[in-house]
């Protein structure tokens, strides 16, 4: 059970932003604890309205009297210090949290924190774990970065004294956070508009690793370069998992497709084989993600059994190669890649999925990442068959260094591909329905809204 002595010092908390997925996740774990919780969002949305038929008043806009009322307020990374209520809640010298460190106090409220990292794969692992400790019957408390529909949304409040949670590396986020056990699925180049580069990026989930303490146990993957360093400086368990037997302890070896590209490997611990694993997500990359799984439940004393079935009963969580339905033959899948890693990862899974083409509506994700990392954009999606670009979707930023998608297209059709750019989702549905045709697979990828053009299509 969770001791939540220190949260009780705040009798009524606020949170600026808290339709995001895990703001929204941290209101509905405070509200179950019995603390009072009010809100406020830019955006109504089907998590607001979800809030508010929870009894956690939310504001689509501003409301300064609720901010005045606070003895806490919590913000995300999206919110901008001239956020009028950010403003008002200094001018009254209320507490400021942001997202990251209060959910790092909660982290620190379970005797087991389990805390999933990597710049990939979070939401998939966070899930796979949960799906184990439900089939365990161990009663998780779980915050994770999608809607899973075994928990019937991206939170689950439990009664025991295990917490899963994503650990995000942006803005450092997860130095706040207090854990028992820190998963690393992989060290990439990414929101390089916060780090500098990749060395700073390392040396952060260096310092991530550093925050368990000496009884604590880190898992970490293999195939990460040099990944000795993340640990040497530390006297907690370590853990390996990855593709080579040799230097990991827990590895796949055996490992086939289904026809839905789904795999089943035998599993290897110290190099032994300790039965098969059978998954229903498809992907080479969700074998290491299961692996990392495996080795957490273990860890745990999960049972083999209730880990085979755990991850066989995990179909996935939304925007993860998601089956939206089809249209006149064609199948749409939806994902939230948007990181030249994931994207390669997707389409590789595609190619072992039922299809005639793959087509591939990008939508690029922040000017900075696409701007950073164009030509690996351009190499990854060229994986496609045929590939549609949509407009960059600047979510926290402003459009300031002169770049647009139809760079990215030149760069693409560089690799000998058919690449197409059009500015409005109208423009390219018409597109699409003149040119998919019967057994061609369309993936709707990008983590801003880009979902929308499939499921306009599926209308």
């Amino acid at each position: 059970m969770a001791n939540i002595d220190e949260l009780r010092n705040y009798n009524r908390i606020h949170m600026i932003g808290i339709g995001g997925i895990s703001m929204s996740g941290i209101a509905e774990i405070l509200k179950h604890w019995g603390l009072t919780v009010t809100g406020s969002d830019t955006t109504k949305s089907e998590i607001t309205d979800k809030l508010v038929a929870q009894g956690i008043p939310v504001i689509i806009g501003h409301d300064l009297d609720n901010v005045a009322k606070a003895d806490v307020v919590v913000y995300s990374a999206a919110v901008k210090d001239d956020d009028p209520e950010l403003v008002k809640a200094k001018n009254l010298n209320i507490p400021i949290i942001t997202r990251g460190t209060f959910l790092g106090k909660i982290t620190k409220a379970f005797a087991n924190s389990i805390c999933v990292s990597g710049t990939h794969g979070k939401t998939t692992t966070t899930s796979m774990i949960t799906e184990i400790l439900l089939a365990a019957d161990a009663d998780p408390t779980i915050s994770v970065g999608g809607i899973l529909n075994s928990i019937g949304g991206n939170i689950r409040v439990g009664r025991s004294d295990l917490f899963v949670t994503e650990a995000c590396e942006y803005t450092n986020s997860f130095l706040s956070f207090n854990p028992t056990i820190n998963i690393i699925l992989n060290v990439k180049a990414d929101h390089l508009d916060f780090f500098k580069d990749l060395d700073d990026i390392r040396h952060s989930f260096k310092l991530f690793t550093e925050k368990l303490p000496s009884d604590g146990t880190l898992i970490i993957n293999s195939d990460i370069d040099n990944y000795e360093y993340f640990y040497k400086d530390t006297d907690c368990e370590v853990i390996t998992f990855g593709s080579d037997p040799e230097k990991s302890m827990y590895s796949a070896t055996n490992i086939t497709y289904d026809k839905y590209g789904c795999c089943s490997y035998t599993l290897l611990i110290n190099n032994e084989d300790s039965g098969t694993i059978e998954l229903s997500v498809p992907g080479l990359h969700n074998v290491y993600n299961s692996l990392s799984a495996v080795a957490a439940a273990f860890k745990l004393g999960i049972s083999i059994d209730n880990i085979k079935a755990g991850l066989k009963h995990f179909t996935g969580t939304n925007r993860r190669f998601e089956k939206k339905g089809e249209f006149n033959g064609v199948t749409v899948i939806d994902d939230y890649a948007h990181h030249p890693d994931e994207i390669t990862a997707t389409l590789n899974s595609a190619k072992n999925y039922p299809h005639n083409k793959i087509w591939c509506v990008f939508q690029p994700h922040t000017y900075s990442r696409t701007k950073a990392l164009m030509p690996e954009f351009a190499k990854a999606l060229s994986l496609a068959d045929n590939i549609v670009l949509a407009k960059i979707y600047p979510a926290r930023e402003t459009d300031n260094l002169g770049i647009s998608s139809a760079d990215l297209m030149e760069l693409i059709k560089a690799e000998g591909k058919d690449c197409y750019y059009y500015e409005s989702f109208e423009d390219i549905e018409k597109f699409l329905l003149n040119n998919c045709i019967n057994g061609d697979l369309l993936i709707t990828m990008g983590a801003g809204d880009v979902y929308k053009i499939g499921e306009e299509l599926l209308k």
